[in-house]
């Protein structure tokens, strides 16, 4: 007999804890299955363990916040191009892809064809980056980070992030929309997984090309702090994040 079992990101004292139930469970099923019209044969085991102990689902984290916030945004505001750098397909992309139509742009290929989903492959640490003026709302989640770390097949630039925040700002029209997202804490590079940023070199870098219309962020623990004022002491503790999410809504000036 075969048994299919999952044990990475889940504690082992869960799975020998509810063992002995599991078993109970499925002779009881083997019984009930004698005395049954349906015609289903029992396959491979399958032991989904810490199911019965969780919560319904997980309403927390990086991304589970800022794909939901941002893509309310982009339905409220309602522009008329909007355009995604390297955001997650299953989870900001399709939220926005099942109320409109959004343009994808990333390094990697995508072969689905998904509808209201349009997809280009681009470099954006390209310094010839050829698109000028091409949207009005542009949003950039969990992404910025990773350009020029080489984890996704991009070539190492150690300022591959600049290269890219210089892109986005070329892409977007004057006036236009940028959404964008990227961890925040003490400032460093865990290699090569992705950066980290300080909100002071944040808030240098949207310098005076964008109005901050808004701030949010997400702390240590994934709860989600939203439009929060941007206070020097604040600013200067990383908003008490070690490994959090910054989470801007900005205007081009």
């Amino acid at each position: 007999m075969q048994i299919r079992v999952f044990i990475k990101g889940t504690s082992i004292s869960v799975y020998l804890r509810r063992l002995p139930d599991f078993w109970k469970s499925y002779r009881e099923m083997k019984n009930q299955a004698k005395n049954s019209k349906a015609n289903f044969p029992f396959g491979k085991l399958y032991p989904c363990l810490e199911d019965a102990e969780n919560e319904s689902g997980v309403a927390s984290g990086h991304y589970f916040h800022q794909d939901l916030l941002v893509a309310g945004l982009v339905f409220k505001n309602n522009p008329v191009k909007h355009v995604d750098i390297g955001s997650r397909i299953d989870g900001f992309v399709a939220h926005v892809a099942s109320f409109r139509e959004i343009e994808v742009f990333d390094i990697r290929e995508l072969s689905n064809t998904i509808q209201n989903i349009h997809f280009r492959r681009f470099n954006l640490i390209d310094e010839n980056f050829i698109l000028q003026d091409y949207c009005d709302s542009l949003s950039c989640l969990h992404a910025l980070e990773h350009f020029g770390l080489g984890r996704y097949g991009d070539e190492i630039n150690y300022d591959g992030h600049l290269i890219g925040w210089d892109n986005i700002y070329k892409t977007l029209k004057k006036g236009g929309k940028l959404y964008f997202s990227v961890p925040i804490g003490p400032q460093r590079i865990e290699f090569n997984a992705h950066r980290v940023f300080s909100i002071n070199y944040l808030l240098g870098l949207i310098g005076d090309r964008y109005k901050i219309d808004s701030f949010s962020y997400v702390d240590d623990n994934g709860d989600l702090f939203s439009n929060v004022s941007l206070e020097k002491s604040r600013i200067n503790k990383n908003f008490s994040c070690n490994y959090g999410c910054g989470i801007f809504e900005l205007s081009k000036k």
